[in-house]
């Protein structure tokens, strides 16, 4: 699907193949062969990749999702946001971080979240110099499934 300033969601395999370089400037962890299939299973939760293509390859790329919670009510989330290293400074993740923006507007979002990694200090240049403000601190636990405590009986989440 064509949008305005060549980005594009992409949405063939060959086209999300194609964002895997980028992507992983951004998740080193991501093995290639795995790359489609972990996209493809995301999108079943509404997740979407978003590209910028300039001289002809894909020079940044978004994951993004809609959703709706407590806090934020309607809300995109970004969930990544990469350009490729001798391409940053050029304005392609301005355009696309503006995109992103504009698709949380008409998507009736009154809000853009996006978590960066502490150590991602240019980022967080990046995205205050864009008018995003650091509005909290995101907290992780590891979590090994094997080793949960019993829970009494009745007390588990159900499925789906």
């Amino acid at each position: 699907m064509q949008t305005a300033m060549n980005i594009r969601i992409a949405t063939t395999d060959s086209e999300i193949a194609a964002c895997f370089p980028v992507t992983r400037e951004l998740r080193p962890h991501l093995v290639q062969e795995q790359f489609l299939a972990r996209i493809r299973s995301q999108e079943h939760a509404g997740y979407r990749l978003a590209y910028v293509r300039a001289a002809d390859r894909i020079v940044a790329v978004a994951g993004f999702r809609l959703a709706e919670n407590q806090a934020w009510g309607r809300f995109l989330y970004v969930d990544d946001l990469v350009t490729l290293p001798e391409q940053r400074s050029q304005g392609h993740g301005a355009r696309l971080l503006s995109w992103l923006k504009g698709q949380a507007a008409r998507q009736g979002c009154e809000q853009m979240h996006l978590d960066s990694g502490m150590q991602r200090k240019e980022a967080h240049r990046f995205y205050a110099r864009e008018g995003m403000t650091m509005a909290s601190l995101h907290f992780v636990d590891q979590i090994a499934p094997g080793n949960a405590p019993q829970a009494p009986p009745g007390n588990d989440i159900p499925e789906p």
